[in-house]
């Protein structure tokens, strides 16, 4: 509680406001609009935040991150576009309560229900994070080396987009994690002579290069399509009646449980979160025939769900250093940029980034709510804006921000290269996220690999010796086996003709 009161003293203060507002309205912004996604976002600004303090930085990245969460349900309610792949599950009743007149009462039932998962997460968050980073003061190089191989194991097994796709990206990332000076002994590799290359490859421009100029030739690609079938929703039409409160009060506090212990595994935790949040309220409702034609629970619980898990994957990031998705890898390079290393010293180290983050956040939420209700009408005009003007603005923030963290040309080579291999990759059906988290995650998994070879004796056994990374290491690689083994049985029962 102590911490907690000085991180509302740091996060009270005026600047810190200030950025908590920014990054809850420029994450609603995102939110609203299809495509760009919090990654993008947090990937365009980060070189533009390289003059701020670290706790105001990461208070802004923060704000967009949950902000998005929250604006995603704004159109998957009223235009039935998911502003945001977590946003997918609320679109289905949501339209459908809209078609019905009652999209003012969906949209609240979504923001309400954000902010109260939001809360309980931060109150969880609150006493978990501190416990698990003096828990993870006992950790040594062969359990960080686990804990990273599981991270990436479980995170290419959970992408759609299949397991051998992930893990070449994966592997992709960890080569260009490789370039630069030796973190051991200081020799360069893979450098080629460039000098430019000794502090190795940037990560502001492979994460701009791979999320920013990849939509935006994809954009350019795909041409611009009108958006005519907005709904409107007036502000006194968004009070729900008494029995969609009644209905949505469980499904509220069951998505906020499932969705902060989805947000401790790493992967897409927070979409996961939403199916999982939906089919269990469909299975205990008393209406599960209303699911898919407008049932308060099917926007209510998902919601929930969503904003729980996001607040949850803040923990292993700031209490172990350790991103499991995407945004939080950003997150984990804006602190890296200023100077900051999240993990277990974190906490008594930099008091002011660690309590002044989650403090942030409980102001943040409020900010959301107030926010999202009374100017839903103002974010849903922005879906007007024509894609032609906007992303040239993009492009140009792109290339700003790249140039600002180093003034470095060869950046902004770097951008352009990796903007067009995104998009190379995206038309392949590739997933980029796991090569972004590979490339800032794998340096210092190298280094714990290498360390721990040099202070053992038993080789790479000593991951099996050490029981925390023996059992990480069991469970990466039954990720990988059972689903292969169930596949391999279910060709063969096809083949034999016998029943599945």
């Amino acid at each position: 509680m102590e911490g907690l009161l000085h991180g509302f003293a740091v996060a009270l203060t005026p600047i810190n406001l200030l950025f908590a507002f920014v990054g809850a309205l420029v994450g609603t912004i995102v939110g609203v609009l299809p495509g760009l996604g919090p990654i993008g976002a947090m990937a365009l600004l980060l070189g533009l935040t390289y003059g701020l303090p670290p706790t105001a930085a990461l208070i802004l990245f923060a704000g967009i991150y949950y902000g998005a969460m929250y604006g995603g349900s704004t159109t998957s309610i009223l235009v039935n576009i998911p502003g945001e792949s977590s946003s997918v599950v609320t679109a289905i009743d949501g339209y459908k309560m809209a078609q019905k007149g009652r999209g003012g009462a969906a949209l609240f039932l979504a923001a309400v229900g954000s902010f109260i998962a939001g809360t309980i997460g931060l109150i969880l968050l609150s006493f978990v994070a501190p416990t698990l980073a003096q828990a993870a003061l006992k950790f040594g190089p062969t359990e960080y080396f686990a804990i990273a191989c599981f991270g990436f194991i479980v995170l290419s097994q959970l992408s759609d987009d299949g397991l051998l796709k992930s893990l070449i990206m994966v592997c992709i990332g960890l080569l260009l994690g490789t370039v630069g000076l030796d973190n051991i002994t200081s020799l360069p590799r893979f450098t080629f002579g460039s000098t430019d290359l000794l502090q190795g490859i940037n990560f502001v421009p492979i994460a701009m290069g791979l999320f920013g100029i990849a939509e935006i030739l994809l954009v350019a690609e795909e041409g611009e399509e009108e958006n005519s079938k907005v709904t409107k929703v007036k502000l006194r039409e968004l009070l729900p009646n008494r029995n969609e409160m009644k209905r949505s009060t469980g499904p509220i506090l069951r998505g906020s449980l499932v969705g902060f212990l989805m947000g401790l595994i790493p992967g897409p935790a927070a979409v996961i979160s939403t199916f999982m949040s939906y089919t269990l309220e469909r299975k205990v409702s008393k209406h599960p025939e209303e699911f898919g034609h407008g049932a308060p629970e099917g926007v209510a619980g998902p919601e929930s769900a969503n904003n729980a898990a996001g607040v949850s994957a803040f923990i292993p990031l700031l209490s172990l250093g350790i991103p499991f998705v995407p945004p939080a890898a950003l997150l984990l390079a804006a602190l890296l940029i200023h100077g900051v290393t999240p993990g277990p010293l974190l906490m008594t180290e930099h008091p002011d980034v660690f309590w002044g983050v989650i403090a942030s956040m409980y102001i943040g939420n409020f900010m959301l709510l107030i926010l999202n209700l009374p100017l839903v009408g103002l974010f849903i005009n922005i879906l007007r804006v024509p894609q032609k003007l906007l992303m040239p603005i993009i492009l140009v923030i792109c290339i700003i921000g790249t140039y600002a963290v180093d003034n470095s040309m060869t950046d902004i080579w770097v951008l352009m290269i990796s903007g067009i291999v995104g998009y190379i990759l995206r038309k392949l059906h590739f997933p980029v996220a796991p090569l972004a988290l590979a490339l800032i995650i794998g340096p210092m998994m190298e280094s714990s690999l290498r360390q721990s070879l040099m202070a053992y004796e038993e080789g790479l056994m000593v991951f099996l010796v050490h029981p925390l990374s023996r059992i990480l290491l069991i469970l990466a690689a039954a990720t990988v086996i059972i689903p292969l083994i169930i596949r391999l049985a279910k060709k063969s029962f096809r083949k034999t003709g016998q029943p599945i």
